[in-house]
């Protein structure tokens, strides 16, 4: 507790976060001082009297969360780091915003010790913050027993204006109220500045009633520059029984006596001579990135957090040998380890595939594979955004999270991009793998939550239905055709688009066991028919793009993936009856594709022959396989509103197009 120490402790602990800040981005020539220095006195009222964390073991698996989600004020993360004992020395702090350093412009999780998530696009924090907190209400009721709370712990987020405007604090903060995750605790910095000056011309909710119609636990009107009255708060909101927002009025750059209350102070570095008069103002003698024993001495929670973390350590002994089966299932989760025998998971849904033979919508094939892979994952953690029906995310034995019941599939509501954003702080948290649907022209809504998943290398898997202009009648609004050429640009996402039950198993299977990054997974709304394979082309599935069909003297190469697959096969049989023989490709993943060897993509789409490729969306993506002096098959506008099969007829996906196709790159 932080009523022990004395006043004037206090005001130097949260100094020392207000020269550090300011000397770091004042070195750089960039960054937010304004921030930092508004917040130093919350943040010693958490860090130093509630925030339970073991500086020498940042993945100390109950430890509190704490999200910056107003990432642009990264050097008052970097500061409570630095002075609480992380592995972030001051020659890392001298670095700020340089290349390579661990102390980037904006927090990033797995390059910084202690960082939780990548912040920095507002609102995605305070939404990641949401799902972290969800992960710890499910993992509790799971595994914790009477007298053995191992999962027990907080999600603290900071954040300020600019996340509140985002919409997507409202699908996340909506949602954590509903489900009662008392656990959450936010403190909004409420400067009432923003980049472009005083908020009152472009903000003007009452943000205290908002919450308070969210169901949250309001705490209005703190002195965000009294630590005590800041801890008072907090003590107050963990014993509440709903999410708790805590009101803070704060003074942006708070220490800066010219600059403090403008939006000056936000976004620049604050000049030498602003410097010097910070330093005379709040009477610190120190030249930069000097720090005082007494202030290293003040803030070092080393020795506390070994206490905590043993403490814990101990009554994880005492459960493992009273549960063992549930300490080792926690422990496995918790390290992001697929079940022992799970390949053979796998084999087993590709082998009922092959066994079936059906003719069914891959979205359909994607529900099966979701259900043969679920009782032996207990990890998943489902979802729709309210299309379940039509995403097909659910199984037999799912269970609806709410707010007073535990269990593995969320209706999250027609919430695309909090969805998105909450399943990746799900993924950070650890425990889980989660997956949520909506249709795929609707994953514009979500891009950048999948954009952060990519960038942060989270085990968030994106389910995206009725994928092209395959759904017919709901037209142009909803058919996607610029869509997955567009999410293949993203680096480190892997896009899977199959084009049967058996590349749909394995596209799942692919994505549940990669372990660097997320996944999407596109479906069609219409039925696809089987394709015919030996084990060894079902073996390369997995490779992203493989020979399906081959003929000894091909004379040109088609590439296609998904419903367009079929559209190939009809067309090389077509081709062959009139003496051309052609190779069929399937390329269910373009990503995982272009990662393989030269002498395997060479070996695959064959050297010197013609190539057109085949998919219903935009034709730009395709050159880069088929050469400018290939043909593509696509569309290059938007769809129209029609049954499916006059839409694909109409659009030129034919098999006397594709000959034709054919013909002229060979002539």
């Amino acid at each position: 507790m932080i009523s022990t120490l004395q006043p004037a402790t206090l005001s130097k602990m949260a100094n020392a976060i207000r020269v550090l800040s300011m000397d770091a981005v004042q070195k750089a020539n960039s960054g937010h001082p304004g921030a930092p220095m508004g917040m130093a006195d919350i943040a010693v009222a958490l860090w130093k009297g509630h925030y339970r964390h073991n500086p020498s073991n940042p993945g100390w698996i109950n430890r509190d969360r704490f999200v910056l989600s107003n990432g642009h004020g990264s050097m008052l993360h970097y500061s409570l780091l630095h002075l609480s004992g992380y592995d972030l020395d001051m020659n890392e702090i001298r670095n700020f915003r340089q290349l390579h350093s661990k102390t980037a412009g904006h927090p990033e999780v797995h390059i910084t010790p202690g960082v939780e998530t990548t912040t920095g696009p507002l609102g995605q924090g305070i939404t990641n913050a949401v799902g972290m907190a969800l992960a710890e209400k499910l993992l509790a009721a799971e595994f914790n027993e009477d007298g053995f709370p191992v999962v027990d712990h907080h999600t603290y987020v900071f954040m300020g204006d600019g996340c509140l405007m985002e919409g997507i604090s409202h699908e996340a903060c909506s949602l954590a109220g509903t489900w009662q995750l008392n656990k959450l605790i936010a403190f909004w910095d409420d400067n009432g500045i923003s980049i472009d000056g005083h908020v009152e011309g472009w903000f003007t909710d009452d943000t205290p009633k908002r919450f308070e119609s969210y169901g949250w636990n309001v705490i209005r009107g703190v002195d965000g520059h009294d630590a005590l009255a800041v801890d008072a708060a907090i003590q107050a909101a963990k014993s509440a029984d709903k999410p708790t927002l805590i009101c803070c009025r704060t003074v942006i750059g708070k220490g800066s006596p010219n600059k403090q209350g403008t939006h000056d102070v936000h976004g620049a570095a604050l000049g030498d001579k602003e410097v010097a008069a910070v330093r005379e103002y709040l009477g610190w003698t120190l030249p930069p990135f000097e720090m005082p024993a007494d202030v290293y001495e003040a803030w070092d929670a080393k020795a506390a957090g070994a206490t905590v973390e043993g403490t814990w350590n101990s009554l994880f002994a005492a459960y493992a040998e009273k549960f063992p089966a549930k300490a080792a299932e926690l422990t496995r989760r918790m390290k992001g380890e697929l079940p022992a025998d799970f390949d053979a998971v796998i084999a087993k849904a590709v082998a009922a595939c092959v066994e079936k033979k059906e003719n069914i919508a891959t979205r359909k094939a994607s529900q099966n594979a979701i259900q043969a892979f679920a009782p032996a994952l207990p990890e998943f953690l489902g979802g729709s955004a309210d299309l379940t029906g039509s995403n097909l995310t659910n199984w037999k034995e799912c269970v609806a999270v709410r707010a007073n019941q535990a269990g593995n599939h969320v209706n999250y509501g027609v919430r695309e991009f909090g969805m998105s954003a909450i399943m990746n702080g799900i993924a950070l948290h650890g425990g889980y793998l989660p997956f949520g649907a909506t249709f795929l022209t609707f994953s514009d809504y979500s891009r950048n939550a999948l954009r952060m998943a990519a960038l942060m290398k989270v085990r968030s898997l994106f389910v995206f239905t009725h994928d092209s202009i395959g759904l017919g009648e709901d037209g142009p609004t909803h058919q996607s055709v610029e869509h997955v050429s567009s999410l293949r640009l993203i680096p480190n996402l892997d896009n899977w688009r199959p084009c049967d039950t058996v590349e749909s198993a394995v596209a799942w299977g692919a994505a549940v066991t990669r372990k660097d990054g997320p996944s999407t997974l596109i479906f069609s709304r219409q039925n696809l028919p089987y394709q015919e394979r030996t084990e060894a082309q079902i073996a390369d599935i997995a490779r992203g793009g493989y020979v399906l069909r081959d003929a000894a003297d091909a004379k040109a190469v088609l590439i296609a993936t998904g419903s367009e697959i079929e559209l190939a096969v009809k067309a090389a049989v077509e081709l062959e009856q009139q003496g051309i023989a052609v190779r069929v490709v399937s390329m269910p993943s373009t990503d995982v594709f272009d990662r393989q060897d030269a002498a395997y993509k060479a070996a695959v789409l064959g050297k010197g022959l013609p190539r057109v490729a085949i998919e219903a969306g935009v034709t730009d993506f395709w050159y880069k396989y088929v050469g400018l002096e290939g043909a593509v098959v696509g569309i290059d506008s938007f769809g129209e509103s029609a049954p499916a099969g006059v839409l694909f007829k109409h659009f030129g996906f034919t098999t006397e197009n594709v000959v034709a196709k054919v013909k002229a790159v060979l002539a």
